[in-house]
């Protein structure tokens, strides 16, 4: 028998009080609730709406939220009571079904991005098994149309700005909007940087400001401000009169990760995906934004040859246009610059992975700059990889020049606890524990660096990649190929999965990277066939040496290493590499 019961009754003033009268925990015990636009007498959904709360007086909360022009059309109340609930238990219950309900995406979360709390308290995990129930009993009733497995491996759930923030991502979320105000009252530009390693959660910390910033802005005096709430002060009196009449924007250099946030976005009030922009619609824009958010802001171009002429004349244009000359040293960056009054800048310049990427010392400069004047904000806990903090430094040593000559002492596989860091052997033998991961987890898949040819894009019949027999095409599609049909037979290049989660991420190290027993780490140029990879830049007099292309394949390596939130297996082509880099794995 579960301790806990769900209420249901149409939501209604009537309904309500009659409600209120059958015990008094209506009125006096902590709850949470859920309206949805279903109507209870036909069944049939009278809205794509849903509102998640908690209170300790449910049926005062309601009458508040009948009293709501922005709740009325909702026709649903489900009251979720159990005796054994405190007001920390509601929180955690409260966040959970926000965040499932958002990644679910069969509603619109209605609920507001002023900070959801996951604070611990005693007996958490007992709770926490309760909250599966009520998830079960929700979707028996046709809250839910997934499972939790389903939901927590989609991007509506990763990409969300529906998130609980680690303590390191609260600070800085707090500190970034207190700097950001601080700018605003004295009229006075700023560029902000978050800087963090891959999992950090650099991405969930722009898509989390863009929805509390727009939250703030279309604010009306609460009804219910709940003090609690982590960023609640940011909506009293002033905050909202500083946003008046906000151009916000998030610029995603990326394709894949770009059409995947706007498909987010969509199904967010307060945001849209017109918000999701290229550096090239920032450029282009006839707006003076109040405030860009870049992500992934170390993938900017600066003036190189682009994919197409029509970009090419596009980057003269805008240049053009925006500095009355054609001013070839001026970058995607300068145009976010000259088109904002702030710009908040999420990077990592070691994800570097092209040529055209705004040079790393213009990056550091950033960095540098931003430190001098206390716009700057550090993320430190691993959000992605549960192999702890220390992963990523491993992989990145690892992938070290000069190559380390033993595993750095400060790290050890071992120390990974239950994180699956394999290598194999066999091509084969390690597409099968893929498959067999994807089967059991989902999100599990072959990821390679860019060292063969691309026959398929051409020619369907064809395979790009042999290996001992073994024949696999490239990524089909260049967007939201993770959750595309075909994925897993297929293996993602870079550019699919930057910026991406997986479960399980079986990389392959091509022949693009070898090892020399008296040099180290080298790269094979041949065996590289990323065009734009090794491009040299003749429009800005710059070429690229071994040693430059050895630092963007090694960054490639290094993302792909770092996908993996369960597990990483590996192969590497090069048997010299693949003995070097063995004392790395278990």
């Amino acid at each position: 028998m579960t301790p806990f019961e769900i209420d249901r009754i149409p939501f209604s003033k009537e309904s309500v009080t009659a409600w209120a009268a059958l015990n008094r925990r209506h009125t006096d015990w902590p709850v949470v609730y859920v309206l949805d636009g279903t109507s209870t007498v036909t069944g049939a959904s009278t809205s794509s709406d849903v509102y998640v709360g908690e209170s300790r007086n449910a049926a005062a909360r309601m009458r508040q939220h009948l009293e709501s022009a922005d709740k009325q059309h909702l026709g649903t109340l489900r009251v979720v009571l159990d005796e054994r609930f405190n007001k920390s238990v509601c929180l955690d219950l409260e966040s959970f079904l926000i965040r499932m309900l958002a990644g679910d995406g069969a509603y619109r979360v209605l609920n507001r991005n002023d900070g959801i709390t996951e604070g611990d308290y005693f007996d958490r995990d007992l709770y926490r098994g309760t909250f599966r129930d009520v998830f079960d009993h929700l979707k028996d009733d046709g809250v839910f149309t997934r499972t939790i497995p389903e939901i927590e491996n989609s991007d509506l759930f990763k990409l969300s700005p529906f998130k609980a923030l680690t303590t390191d991502q609260g600070v800085a979320v707090e500190s970034i909007l207190e700097g950001y105000f601080e700018d605003r009252k004295a009229g006075v530009g700023s560029t902000i940087v978050v800087q963090g390693e891959p999992g950090t959660g650099k991405t969930v910390i722009g898509i989390y400001l863009l929805k509390l910033i727009s939250d703030i802005a279309t604010s009306q005096q609460p009804e219910d401000l709940d003090s609690d709430s982590m960023f609640a002060d940011f909506f009293a009196a002033g905050y909202p009169e500083l946003l008046a009449g906000l151009h916000i924007g998030l610029v995603v250099p990326q394709q894949s990760l770009r059409n995947s946030i706007k498909k987010v976005f969509k199904k967010t009030p307060g945001l849209s995906p017109d918000m999701v922009m290229t550096a090239f619609d920032v450029g282009a824009s006839d707006i003076k934004f109040d405030l860009l958010i870049v992500d992934e802001a170390h993938r900017l171009n600066q003036r190189a040859n682009q994919p197409s002429g029509v970009q090419n004349k596009k980057f003269i244009d805008i240049t053009t246009k925006l500095f009355g000359v054609d001013d070839k040293t001026k970058t995607q960056l300068d145009w976010i610059r000259e088109r904002s009054h702030h710009q908040i800048l999420l990077l990592d310049a070691a994800q570097s992975v092209r040529p055209a990427d705004v040079p790393p010392e213009l990056l550091n400069a950033l960095v540098a700059t931003a430190k001098l004047e206390n716009r700057h904000y550090p993320l430190i806990s691993q959000m992605r990889v549960k192999a702890g903090t220390d992963y990523v430094s491993y992989i990145r040593q690892m992938l070290g020049t000069p190559a380390p000559s033993s595993v750095p002492t400060a790290y050890s596989a071992e120390a990974f606890g239950d994180y699956d860091l394999r290598m194999f052997d066999s091509i084969t033998e390690m597409r099968d524990e893929i498959r067999e991961r994807d089967a059991e987890s989902g999100l599990s898949r072959l990821i390679a660096g860019y060292a063969w040819p691309w026959k398929t894009k051409t020619d369907k019949t064809m395979y790009d990649i042999e290996i001992d027999g073994t024949s696999f095409r490239w990524n089909s599609t260049q967007s939201d190929w993770i959750a595309s049909p075909k994925s897993i037979d297929e293996v993602g290049s870079i550019h699919t999965v930057q910026g991406y989660d997986l479960n399980y991420a079986g990389v392959i190290i091509g022949p693009d990277l070898r090892f020399d027993p008296l040099e180290g780490l080298v790269i094979d140029r041949a065996s590289y066939f990323d065009a734009k990879g090794k491009e040299n830049n003749k429009t800005s007099g710059k070429s690229y040496s071994d040693t430059d292309l050895l630092r963007f394949i090694r960054n490639i390596y290094a993302v792909l290493l770092t996908r993996g939130i369960l597990g990483t297996y590996v192969y590497v082509s090069d048997p010299a590499l693949r003995e070097h880099l063995r004392p790395f794995f278990p």
